[in-house]
């Protein structure tokens, strides 16, 4: 007994510590380098516009190192922060916080994609997801190691961003961005949004939004193809109204530049605001119009005369001064449509029998219409506040649509419009139903006793193999454990009769719960075997094995 040597399958502390730093901090780094990377691509993306821009003018008016702070800066305004020319005429400061839409796509997509990888962690089939809030922290940081000395450096240029929306605004793409990665590379779970909106929405509003299979709700659908709507038909508005002012349109290109580089440079420009045009000519179509400077609004009524402005091209789309005629009333049909399809997303939802409700009755229907045309408007008052902002001072302070009117009039159009034609297509498919013999449902609620019956429990959604930065397609997983999963995709109702509380495990990374994993499973559980499958397992042939051909004794 002197010489057995006593081992312990204990660790020490150090040694428990070391491994778990080991464990995690691949994690964290590569979150790290994900973020740094996706900023220097993005900062490296605006340098090359911007210094092929400059070698090609025939007249600049800087060195390179004014080329490279206004790619700074305009990096910088793809996030949203606010830019400040401080060489004007005038000698004041002129704020421009115009956004071109196009250019936010770059870092958001960046920073998403990064994010999504750096979850996955790695490219091999038996990697591991890397913990969701390790994931986004690092990404988080890395952007912002590298966007703080940007904006150090664009400070420093005749055009430089204003430090308070810099200090919110990047850290803010940065976050939901990259938040939105970690959230795809998990499955695109609905844990996360059913607690959000368990926490500003009402229990019976919450299905219309959210869908007991984790996608987005017949509301939700409803107000985002309103929104798809409006925003296509005001491109169309602008192709159209651009075509009617082509010869305006041609020769604002020549007033504003010469020679094919400068030509370029407005038409990449006009590129970049075509989304800002579209939101713009929604907005003329919805009511409110927007304003060319302050207290110049431009509405389907009336136009009054514009200040003096510069000859760009996407401004001779603006309709002539003066009261509106019988053609610009006629752009009232885009509303009336956008309302049309909210309604008809609605009537057909509101007759499937599936959820938490069978058929709707007819004032959930209205209702379901209603509050889908204020999701609409939501989403119009976000991207009319993103669309414009001053490009000066005085008469120059605002340039754009008012958010709070859009919204106001998008909600008033289409949920008229909408209520009505869902109720239309609710009667209409239920007459329908009902001539061919189908099966007559009850609107109200489904069930026994009025109570509704609690929806399945959906399966969970595996991530899709994604590709990686540089090509090559990541191969997709197999089934990750319980602790691979933050989220639980459907919390129980009170309806629900069953009692699922002892059986979720410990919360996650992300401080939610796991999917519920204690109920056996039919393939691989011993509890699901029958005897004769156990005598199989454990090496024993079934009656009947000896007089099969082939079997051998082993």
């Amino acid at each position: 007994m002197a010489g057995v040597i006593q081992t312990t399958v204990r660790r020490s502390m150090p040694a428990s510590l070391l491994l778990r730093v080991r464990h995690r901090s691949p994690g964290l780094a590569s979150g790290l380098v994900g973020g740094a990377l996706a900023a220097g691509l993005g900062l490296a993306a605006f340098t090359v516009l911007v210094m092929l821009l400059w070698v090609s003018s025939p007249y600049p008016d800087s060195g390179p190192g004014g080329a490279l702070h206004i790619a700074a800066s305009l990096w910088l305004l793809a996030h949203g922060a606010e830019l400040v020319r401080v060489d004007t005429l005038s000698g004041a400061p002129a704020p421009m916080g115009v956004l071109p839409l196009l250019l936010v796509a770059v870092p958001v997509w960046l920073l998403h994609r990064a994010a999504r990888d750096t979850a996955e962690g790695g490219a091999r089939a038996d990697a591991r997801l890397v913990p969701g809030r390790t994931a986004w922290a690092g990404v988080v940081l890395g952007y912002l190691a590298v966007a703080a000395p940007a904006a150090l450096y664009a400070a420093g240029g005749a055009l430089r961003p204003s430090w308070t929306w810099t200090v919110t605004c990047v850290p803010l793409v940065a976050v939901v961005a990259a938040g939105a990665g970690v959230w795809t590379a998990y499955g695109r779970p609905s844990g996360p949004l059913e607690q959000v909106l368990g926490a500003v929405l009402p229990r019976g509003v919450r299905h219309l939004v959210l869908g007991p299979d984790g996608r987005p709700g017949v509301a939700a659908r409803a107000a985002a193809a309103g929104a798809t709507v409006l925003v296509a038909g005001g491109a169309v508005l602008l192709t159209v109204s651009l075509g009617l002012h082509a010869g305006e349109t041609r020769k604002a290109f020549g007033r504003l530049t010469e020679g094919w580089s400068g030509w370029a440079a407005v038409l990449l420009l006009c590129v970049t605001l075509l989304p800002n045009a579209a939101v713009w000519a929604a907005a003329y179509a919805l009511g409110p119009g927007f304003l060319l400077g302050a207290g110049t609004p431009v509405t389907p009524l009336g136009a009054q005369a514009t200040p003096l402005l510069p000859p760009f091209p996407l401004l001779a789309a603006v309709p002539d001064p003066g009261a509106g005629t019988a053609l610009h009333g006629a752009v009232a049909a885009l509303p009336l449509t956008a309302g049309v399809v909210v309604g008809w997303f609605v009537g057909r939802g509101s007759v499937t029998g599936k959820g938490r409700f069978g058929v709707w009755a007819a004032g959930r229907t209205a209702g379901a219409a209603a509050f889908a045309a204020g999701l609409s408007g939501v989403l119009l008052a976000l991207l009319a506040g993103l669309a414009g902002g001053p490009l000066g001072t005085a008469a120059l302070a605002r340039i754009g649509p008012v958010w709070w009117q859009v919204g106001l009039a998008t909600a008033a159009w289409l949920g008229l419009t909408a209520a009505a034609t869902a109720l239309t297509v609710r009667a209409w498919r239920l007459r329908r139903t009902h001539g061919r013999g189908g099966h007559r449902h009850r609107p109200g609620r489904a069930g026994r006793e009025g109570r509704a019956v609690a929806p399945p429990r959906p399966a969970r959604r595996m991530p899709r193999p994604r590709r990686g930065w540089f090509g090559g397609r990541k191969p997709g997983r197999g089934t990750p454990g319980a602790e691979d999963e933050p989220y639980l995709l459907l919390d129980h109702d009170a309806d629900d009769d069953g009692d699922h509380d002892g059986l979720r495990d410990a919360p996650s990374a992300f401080g939610l719960h796991p999917p519920l994993t204690a109920f056996p499973d039919p393939f691989t559980s011993d509890d699901a075997l029958s005897p004769t499958a156990h005598d199989y397992r454990a090496g024993r042939r079934a009656p009947g094995d000896a007089e099969r051909p082939g079997t051998r004794e082993t």
